[in-house]
């Protein structure tokens, strides 16, 4: 038998935004990845109130890290009048 790994690159954003539409592209985007985890990690702790969840934790705390470093590159980015390029694959 012949197995294939079929790799397929999703264009999620690209282009180039004011700082207020980049920090609504990524801040939104951020939150979704954030409240995914939040869901899996409920639905995995229903199933199983003993289960480890410290991936699923730690994963979620780099997520709102992302956030908050997001957040001050778009007041940077307003202070100075700079658009922010955003290229997300």
């Amino acid at each position: 038998m012949i197995v294939a790994d079929v790799i397929q690159k999703v264009q999620l954003v690209e282009g180039q935004f004011s700082p207020d539409q980049a920090a609504q592209v990524v801040i939104s985007l951020l939150d979704q990845k954030i409240n995914f985890h939040k869901l899996n990690r409920l639905s995995m702790w229903i199933g199983n109130h003993d289960l480890d969840t410290e991936y699923t934790d730690i994963r979620i705390k780099e997520l709102e890290i992302e956030k908050q470093v997001a957040k001050e590159l778009v007041k940077e980015a307003k202070a100075s009048g700079s658009n922010l390029r955003i290229n997300g694959t």
